[in-house]
C-alpha cells in the first residue's frame, strides 16, 4: 500500500506534541512546497518513496526519527535555478523543528547536517546520514519504468534550459556517479540498488549523445 505521507507527518509530529495546530499548520506548508508549480520529480511522491524505503530500514531509535524529519525537509526549499537549496532547506528545517517544541537543539542540528550533507552526497561518518544519501538517491537504482520516470521528470523541472546547455550538464552528473567506486554509502543499498543504478545512468547517458 503507498505511504500517505500526510499521515506519516502527522503521527512523527504526535511523538513531539500535542499541539495539532502546529502541525496541521507545518504540514500545509510542507504539501504547498512539494506541489507548487514547476515540480515533477521533487515531489510528495519522492517523499512517499523515501518514507516507503526508509521503514524497511528502520533500526527503532531516536535517529530514525530525525531520519525521518530530514527527509520531510531535505526538498521543502527546490528551483533549478538556485544553487542554495540545501542550505535554505536545512534553515527551514531548524526553524520548525523548533517550532514543534520538544526535539532537543543537538537533534535539530544533526536534521540540518544531514539536509545539507544530500547537497554534495560524499561519504559521512554518521550512519544515518549515509542511509539519507542513500534513500535520496534510491530512485537511481530502481526499475526501468520507473528510472526513466524520474529522468523525464528531472528534465521537465530544468525545462527553462535547452538541449545544448542541459544535456552536458546532466552528462556531467551521470557520469559523476558512474566514476564513484559506489554510488551508495551503505552496505545494504549497494546491495539491492547499485548493480541497477549503474545500469539505468549508462542506458541515460547513451540517450544523452
Amino acid at each position: 500500500m503507498p505511504v500517505n505521507v500526510k499521515q506519516e507527518w502527522e503521527a512523527l509530529c504526535s511523538k513531539y506534541t500535542s499541539d495539532l495546530a502546529i502541525v496541521r499548520q507545518l504540514w500545509e506548508e510542507l504539501a504547498q512546497a512539494y506541489t507548487s508549480t514547476g515540480r515533477h520529480y521533487h515531489t510528495l511522491e519522492h517523499l512517499a518513496y523515501m518514507l516507503e524505503l526508509a521503514a524497511e530500514y528502520n533500526d527503532d531509535s531516536q535517529q530514525h526519527d530525525l531520519l525521518l524529519f530530514a527527509i520531510f525537509y531535505h526538498d521543502v526549499v527546490y528551483s533549478s535555478t538556485r544553487s542554495d537549496n540545501e542550505e535554505k532547506s536545512a534553515e527551514l528545517s531548524e526553524k520548525r523543528l523548533t517550532k514543534i517544541g520538544c526535539l532537543p537543539s543537538e537533534d535539530i542540528v544533526l536534521v540540518k547536517e544531514m539536509i545539507l550533507a544530500t547537497k554534495a552526497h560524499q561519504l559521512h561518518s554518521e550512519t544515518i546520514i549515509n542511509l539519507l544519501l542513500d534513500l535520496d538517491l534510491a530512485i537511481l537504482g530502481a526499475v526501468k519504468a520507473q528510472y526513466d520516470a524520474y529522468s523525464q521528470n528531472v528534465r521537465k523541472e530544468y525545462s527553462i534550459y535547452p538541449d545544448l546547455i542541459y544535456k552536458p550538464g546532466r552528462r556531467k552528473v551521470l557520469q559523476h556517479f558512474l566514476q564513484q567506486s559506489h554510488i551508495y554509502k551503505t552496505p545494504a543499498f549497494q546491495q539491492q540498488f547499485e548493480e541497477q543504478a549503474r545500469q539505468n545512468l549508462l542506458r541515460e547517458l547513451e540517450s544523452l549523445k
